[in-house]
């Protein structure tokens, strides 16, 4: 791998690597994890989703291949695929991890690389095999999307203060650059020409890539892949608790809880009416 380029061969992955590969002429990329024997685990959508938000990265109809290629749980978005069918005739790319911050400043787009350490390769599959049996919750192109999930899968990091704002460097400089051509048109009168302009934004751009890299950020926590339903089971919603797919055990615990807080706010205005 290089500055410009993380392209790699076949020959040179092993199981715990974190692949991309490029779709539509460069628009976007596809992440997944390696666990060996040809075969990547990835994020989707689920299969029942709503058809008229379509999966953004269909797989083909049939595999000659490998037979079990294409397994997926009925209620969740990781699979299982062969490496052809993951490709989709695409270039090989491998995720960089432990990037000086020099060199993911210089690579312009976001998605290819992070300054966070990658856990060893054996731990990477096991969180790899294990979402794929208990998924990964729901897809979001900006919230929780396949490059999501493989730097979780590498890593074991997740947002603490906020669950919504995903991990992927990709999503982030799709928002990003809008952003920073908005903020540095107060620059106008300080810069000269369009060179000074496109200066100012590119250097606005870059560091808010760098600043919302999950290994800089500060917001985040190892969470356990065992763990991750636990931690990811409610969101506070205008000040109420949303329950997301939570086991009835779990839904019995919160609603407990929330029992006793109601119980003990009644206290509190007792002892106020006193």
């Amino acid at each position: 791998m290089g500055i410009l380029s993380n392209r790699v061969e076949r020959s040179e992955i092993k199981a715990g690597d974190h692949l991309y590969t490029w779709r539509a002429v460069y628009t976007y990329s596809h992440h997944g994890i390696y666990v060996g024997g040809s075969k990547v685990v990835h994020f989707t959508r689920k299969k029942d989703s709503d058809p008229s938000n379509p999966d953004p990265d269909p797989l083909p109809s049939s595999c000659l291949t490998f037979p079990d290629c294409g397994f997926q749980r009925p209620d969740s978005g990781v699979i299982l695929t062969c490496l052809d069918c993951f490709l989709k005739n695409g270039s090989l790319y491998q995720f960089e991890y432990g990037a000086h911050p020099s060199v993911f400043l210089a690579k312009l787009r976001g998605g290819t690389c992070t300054t966070a350490q990658a856990d060893p390769p054996e731990t990477v599959v096991h969180r790899a095999m294990y979402l794929l049996q208990n998924g990964f919750g729901n897809y979001d192109v900006f919230e929780n999307n396949c490059e999501d999930f493989a730097i979780y899968c590498k890593t074991g990091l997740l947002p603490m203060d906020d669950p919504g704002i995903g991990r992927s460097g990709q999503a982030s400089a799709v928002v990003g650059m809008p952003l920073a051509a908005l903020l540095s048109t107060p620059f106008k009168l300080l810069v000269g020409g369009p060179v000074g302009m496109a200066t100012v934004t590119a250097g606005m751009y870059c560091a808010g890539r760098y600043i919302t890299d999950i290994g800089v950020r500060k917001d985040v926590v190892k969470v356990e892949v065992e763990g991750l339903a636990a931690h990811l089971g409610w969101r506070e919603s205008g000040g109420e608790r949303d329950l997301i797919d939570l086991s009835e055990e779990e839904v019995v615990v919160l609603e407990e809880e929330e029992q006793v807080d109601e119980e003990e706010e009644s206290r509190r205005k007792r002892r106020r009416m006193i």
